[in-house]
């Protein structure tokens, strides 16, 4: 009679890189209740290593253990010895004084082959082969299958089990990045960064393989908003700056130290040495992350397009421009130039003055007849004429001197950015006519007079960007001494950035004054204007400027609605009892200031009658200054 054979092991197979599983020769094994499941959990988690028993018995009864706990442990450890099985050669599952032991092989547990597979990966990438280095990585970060022990982290051991393990997930997944990038492949890391990065703000270096690839990929404007969302984040909840590396990449990003790759770079045209007649930008440039990125789609297509920025004065539509033509620098390499359309005291520039700016700008002489001299433009000299022989352009000469500078872009990809217009006339005779050039214009109007236009509303900053704002200028641990008083202080500019700028600097340099006696005189009324002065730089000369700007009738009109409560919203049959007109005349009225940005109406699309209306604080206090003047004004017919 033949002997027996001995029974062949079944093949176990484990995982806890997701829910805790497990198999015996490809079958689904019971692993048990609950709490002989989080024994296993644990003893998995670190296989081959002894587990204390105080650790299982936190794992298990988290709150207070019962007289019984150990000899409860004990059966579930015996219960486990029996699904485990002997093997060929010693208990899988072992008692020592350290703790319990559980032997489990590479092959057996998800977690031994992910640990070896990231060793070899590193290993690769640290011998100079980055191919096989980025293949290993991958399959070892393919072996994830979510959250480690996501049933079972009710348990604060296990929780803090799975912790541990996805904090080597992450690490796997940064040197998987910026293997990758190294190779030249931004796009793939870009799309599978995008929910790792989100569901993990504050790991610098998975944000920096972030930003890196949306840069490499093209997509500038994403990858400084990256850097921005995280430094408000780290403010916000840590008082922190990042880390000086983060800010000098950053840094170099914006300065487009570090090109595009070859296939992202935009043809370059043959225009001159690709001017950039921008302003620097601000350095403590803040939110605005949807805007920037409707412009950067809109402008960045190379199709010739047109956007409008609009908003009241210091709304911050200048910096957003400036901004964003520093991120579209690769996007137009026949320059970035940006001409003002008001003179210093915020009356309209002539055509001709604006036409011969451009044509020194942008080095092309022949793109309007006018010669580099100022202020008033004239018309292209003879080589024997000088400035004092020329003549004064006609209405003629403007036209002409207006086309040519429209032809001159043809062919060109040029980013022209007109600043503060005025209305749209002038706007209208600068625009390219085709080509792949793009026009930024900034205005307090709308400019409903231009067709085929994206217009960009820029509302005042959210509280918590004006928060930080106001941080980055007088610091962090200062705002985050009285976070309260800094709040009252950016609610009490409106959250305007030029105001909380302004209100920023004054703090600054008066190092004495606490936050909270500043909010207080920035909440009186009376004096609130008189404290938003820094040097030269005031908000009420802003307000003067869109004052100026409305029709005698519209200053009328404003101020009369300036006597209705501050930083109270108002309903159209309010407007119209302030206003002393019918409701229809006065929703005239309110829609013509709306398009000024001197009044506002928060509450989205509804209808008319049931539509609610602001004035925004600073231009509501600064209308009640120039009441007086303006009831001297032709009353409203």
């Amino acid at each position: 009679m033949p002997l027996a054979q001995p029974a062949t092991p079944a093949r176990l197979r484990f995982a806890v890189l997701g829910p805790l599983t497990g198999e015996a020769d490809g079958r689904p094994l019971a692993l048990g209740p609950l709490k002989q499941r989080l024994v296993l959990a644990v003893l998995l988690s670190r296989a081959n290593t002894a587990v204390p028993v105080d650790l299982l018995t936190d794992a298990v009864w988290p709150e207070e253990p019962p007289r019984t706990a150990r000899k409860n442990l004990q059966v579930y450890i015996c219960t486990l010895r029996t699904l485990l099985g002997r093997g060929d050669g010693p208990d899988r599952l072992v008692h020592s004084a350290a703790g319990y032991l559980l032997r489990v092989a590479e092959p057996e547990l998800d977690l031994l082959r992910f640990r070896a597979l990231a060793r070899a990966g590193r290993a690769a990438a640290d011998g100079g082969a980055l191919a096989p280095a980025a293949r290993l990585l991958r399959q070892a970060l393919d072996l994830w299958q979510g959250p480690p022990l996501a049933d079972l982290r009710r348990s604060p051991a296990v929780e803090a089990e799975a912790d541990r393990l996805e904090a080597r997930c992450l690490g796997v997944h940064e040197d998987w990045a910026e293997t990758e990038l190294e190779l030249g492949n931004p796009g793939a890391v870009a799309e599978d960064l995008t929910e790792l990065a989100e569901r993990h703000p504050l790991r610098e270096r998975l944000q920096a393989a972030r930003m890196n690839a949306l840069h490499l990929s093209g997509r500038q404007a994403e990858a400084l908003a990256v850097y921005d969302t995280h430094r408000q984040l780290l403010a916000r909840e840590l008082g922190l700056e990042p880390s000086p590396a983060l800010t000098a990449r950053y840094r170099e990003l914006l300065a487009r130290g570090r090109s595009l790759p070859a296939d992202t770079r935009p043809e370059r045209g043959a225009g001159p040495n690709g001017v950039a007649l921008l302003p620097a930008d601000t350095a403590d440039f803040t939110g605005r992350t949807d805007e920037l990125r409707n412009l950067v789609d809109e402008l960045g297509e190379g199709r010739g397009r047109v956007a409008v920025l609009s908003g009241p004065a210091g709304c911050g539509k200048t910096a957003l421009a400036v901004h964003a033509g520093h991120l579209l620098a690769d996007r137009f390499p026949d320059g970035r130039v940006l001409v003002r359309l008001r003179a210093e005291d915020g009356t309209a520039r002539p055509l001709p003055e604006v036409l011969a700016e451009l044509a020194v700008l942008t080095g092309r002489p022949g793109a309007a007849p006018v010669a580099p001299v100022a202020p008033v433009g004239t018309v292209r000299l003879a080589p024997d004429q000088g400035p004092d022989h020329a003549p004064e352009p006609g209405p003629g000469d403007t036209a002409r001197a207006a086309a040519l500078w429209r032809a001159s872009l043809a062919g060109r990809r040029l980013l022209l950015i007109l600043d503060d217009a005025p209305g749209e006339a002038v706007v209208r005779e600068l625009l390219p006519g085709f080509g792949p050039s793009a026009v930024l214009v900034t205005s307090r109007s709308q400019l409903a007079g231009l067709a085929s236009v994206r217009r960009v509303a820029v509302p005042p900053l959210a509280p918590t960007e004006a928060l930080d704002l106001l941080g980055r200028i007088v610091g962090t641990g200062r705002t985050g001494a009285d976070r309260a008083a800094a709040a009252r202080i950016v609610a009490a500019c409106g959250l305007l950035p030029l105001a909380v700028r302004v209100a920023g600097t004054r703090l600054a340099v008066l190092r004495h004054l606490p936050l909270a006696e500043y909010a207080a005189r920035l909440e009186d009324p009376a004096g609130a204007l008189d404290e938003l002065v820094a040097g030269d730089v005031t908000v009420r000369a802003r307000l003067d400027s869109g004052w100026r700007d409305l029709t005698d009738r519209g200053r009328l009109a404003l101020a009369r609605l300036a006597a209705l409560p501050l930083a109270l919203l108002f309903t159209l049959p309010e407007a119209a009892a302030a206003l002393g007109r019918p409701e229809r005349l006065a929703l005239r009225t309110l829609e013509a200031l709306t398009d000024t940005g001197a009044v506002t109406s928060p509450t989205g699309e509804v209808t008319a009658h049931a539509a609610l209306y602001a004035l925004p604080r600073l231009t509501h206090l600064h209308a009640r200054e120039r009441a007086v003047e303006a009831v001297r004004a032709p009353a409203l017919t």
